[in-house]
């Protein structure tokens, strides 16, 4: 009965093939429909099939008699008797009428990227455009929507509640986007579909709605031919075309989750083979030896870190051992994000990232590597085990000093970026310091804005700037690009952490259209649960206007009084003294767009608002020093005195008097 149903397949297949085919893509839906639609496409498909695959023994048969329907049929009989990919199956739910908003408005070919809302448009040819670029006619708008995070939220609501209207706007979804994005182009570009990054995206996405809807009625035939001849395409573009950096974590990720997912391709041994050298082989080189991926943006560094562990779980999966240096490195990725994050579990904000909580991500590494010393930072001491260390810690080859006065919520916590420049996503900051305390931001970076489009026409030159960081300018003119690597660890002269207090220097002599020679050097000294002293060394050969920045966070309440700018925040301040004999004139610079963009804040991609810079300007006529007090407290102060009681070549003596007559007196060595 069966052979006969396969050859009426046939019959029907010769019967129309000779035909214009004049369906639309709506409905090409069965096995006949696609093979006639697009029987060139189906026959490479079958073409990139090991053929001699246990259980692929009729499809080989049909081949063979070049029976294309046919073996297409059988192709799909393999795949729902198949044992692969268990983790990804899924059993169908319950059938209902619940809805979601969210998924509701995808359905409406409403997309939210990366914060902006857009109605992607049908073009005349019937097809969605998958080029479009959204209402800020941003091409990563365009980019990000073709990684069909969307389409892969729309299939966990179906499975969800079960409503079929889900199921089948993923089928006609997938459907359209394939059809529409053919021929494979195979070769490396920046298309909006054909991008790296995307494709990455989609082999990942597609791999759960194949799996998961293995035994759904509402995924078509047709569409699951396509998703499979469309994925080797995937995979090729991966093992070819695949970046560097955390772009090869994605890429290779991707290549390996297809071929361990797939392994029915003929050149899936090899994809998985190479991914495995290849990301081995990138870890060494994408990871410092404390852990902090070179890019040394923490937002980049969490993408490494999960991609490189997806690629852990796939070979677990496929029982491919990977080198002992892979899972050490993991756990130094996650040793790194929990002694590096902030009272309040977010992490650094810095170079192209966003403000994001790596709380849950802690807690995750916490259990997996056994580890409640992280648990009882991320939870400020409510569970875990409390550190042996710390509670500041250094990153020696990131340089990085993370100041705490302890792990409680309203902690102390300051970054101090004393390291190169970064293999990518870098910002001209170096020297920059952030600060918060008592569960408030209060200097903070500028953060990263947009990558293109209206946003990032305006604001990128600031985000990525010195003029958006915690840092001098000198004549106007802000920092170069640094050295991107580091090729040995700091220095112990350079930093040195006691029970009492932190210390740590950088130094910085690279400033573009700066006339002369000048080498900054920040000394960064902090009073475990006191204060920070910040000294600014000024090597010149003549004589300069500075401008020292300090960007508040925008929830800030920011006034001055004399020389001191403070806050007045109901809880959690900060007070900026300038010790010495300086003189300074103090202007508060809020959301300013002309004569250049200062006073800008970007806490998330394309979300900004305006916050307080305080520049702080003065001339000098040779080598100086600038020493800074920052002085934090739970409510408001203004009676901070702090003077210079001597200075030396290794180092200056500051003493510190609060408001109630309290005194401190410490040594910055330098």
């Amino acid at each position: 009965m069966r052979k006969t149903l396969l050859l009426l397949i046939s019959l029907l297949f010769l019967t129309v093939s000779g035909k214009v085919y004049a369906q639309g893509w709506r409905d090409i839906k069965t096995v006949e429909d696609v093979c006639i639609a697009y029987p060139e496409e189906m026959k490479k498909m079958l073409g990139e099939l090991n053929l001699n695959y246990p259980g692929m023994e009729q499809v080989k048969e049909a081949v063979a008699s070049k029976n294309i329907p046919a073996a297409c049929t059988l192709l799909l009989e393999y795949y729902q008797k198949s044992i692969h990919a268990q983790h990804l199956r899924k059993k169908m739910p319950t059938l209902s009428e619940k809805t979601e908003a969210e998924a509701d408005s995808v359905l409406n070919n409403i997309f939210v990227i990366q914060n902006v809302r857009g109605v992607v448009p049908w073009g005349e040819d019937g097809h969605r455009d998958w080029h479009y670029k959204g209402p800020n006619n941003d091409r990563e708008w365009a980019w990000l929507s073709n990684r069909h995070s969307q389409l892969n939220h729309v299939f966990d609501v179906y499975l969800e509640t079960g409503n079929p209207k889900y199921a089948i706007y993923v089928d006609e979804f997938l459907r359209d986007f394939i059809i529409k994005s053919m021929p494979y182009p195979g070769v490396k570009g920046s298309d909006a579909v054909w991008r790296g990054l995307e494709v990455s995206f989609r082999s990942k996405v597609w791999s759960r709605i194949f799996y998961g809807l293995l035994h759904s009625e509402y995924l078509q035939p047709s569409t699951r031919l396509l998703m499979l001849s469309s994925i080797p395409d995937h995979a090729h573009y991966n093992r070819h075309f695949h970046g560097g950096n955390n772009w090869l974590t994605m890429e290779i990720s991707a290549l390996a989750t297809v071929a361990t997912n797939f392994p029915e391709y003929k050149d899936a041994a090899e994809w998985l083979n190479y991914s495995i050298d290849v990301m081995a082989e990138s870890m060494k080189n994408q990871v410092y030896p404390d852990g902090v991926q070179t890019e040394l943006a923490s937002h980049y560094h969490n993408v490494s870190l999960s991609n490189f562990e997806l690629f852990k779980e796939i070979c677990d999966r496929a029982g491919k051992p990977l080198p002992l240096f892979f899972n050490r490195t993991i756990e130094a990725m996650y040793a790194y994000i929990a002694h590096a994050v902030r009272p309040d579990g977010n992490r650094i904000l810095n170079n192209d990232g966003d403000l994001g909580s790596d709380r849950s991500l802690i807690l995750k590494g916490a259990q997996t590597y056994n580890n409640p010393e992280w648990e009882y930072i991320v939870t400020n001491g409510i569970s875990g085990i409390k550190p042996t260390d710390g509670p500041s810690y250094l990153f020696p080859w990131a340089g990085q000093l993370i100041s705490r006065s302890g792990f409680d919520k309203d902690a102390h916590w300051s970054f101090f970026d004393i390291g190169p420049w970064g293999s990518g996503h870098q910002h001209k900051d170096k020297l920059h310091i952030s600060v918060s305390a008592y569960g408030r931001d209060l200097l903070v970076d500028a953060g990263r804005f947009a990558y293109t489009g209206e946003v990032a026409d305006k604001f990128t030159p600031y985000a990525r700037g010195s003029q958006g960081h915690n840092v001098l300018l000198f004549d106007q003119k802000g920092q170069g690009a640094g050295p991107l690597l580091a090729e040995e660890p700091l220095s112990t002269e350079q930093w040195k952490i006691t029970d009492s207090y932190d210390y740590a220097k950088g130094s910085f002599d690279t400033f573009p259209g700066l006339e002369g020679k000048l080498k900054h050097t920040r000394h960064l000294y902090y009073s475990r649960g006191d204060f920070w002293i910040v000294v600014d060394e000024i090597k010149t050969d003549r004589p300069r206007k500075i401008e020292a920045l300090w960007h508040w966070h925008p929830t800030c309440k920011v006034a001055v009084n004399g020389n001191n700018v403070y806050t007045e925040n109901d809880r959690g301040n900060l007070q900026i003294v300038p010790v010495g004999s300086q003189k300074w004139e103090i202007n508060f610079i809020e959301g300013q767009e002309k004569p250049e963009i200062q006073g800008w804040y970007s806490k998330e991609y394309n979300k900004f608002e305006p916050n307080v810079a305080s520049v702080y300007t003065t001339q000098i006529k040779s080598d100086s020093r600038l020493v800074w007090l920052l002085f934090p407290s739970e409510k408001v102060e203004t009676g901070i005195r702090a003077e210079i009681t001597s200075e030396s070549p290794e180092g200056i003596k500051v003493s510190v008097t609060d408001q109630k007559g309290k005194k401190w007196n410490v040594i910055v060595p330098l």
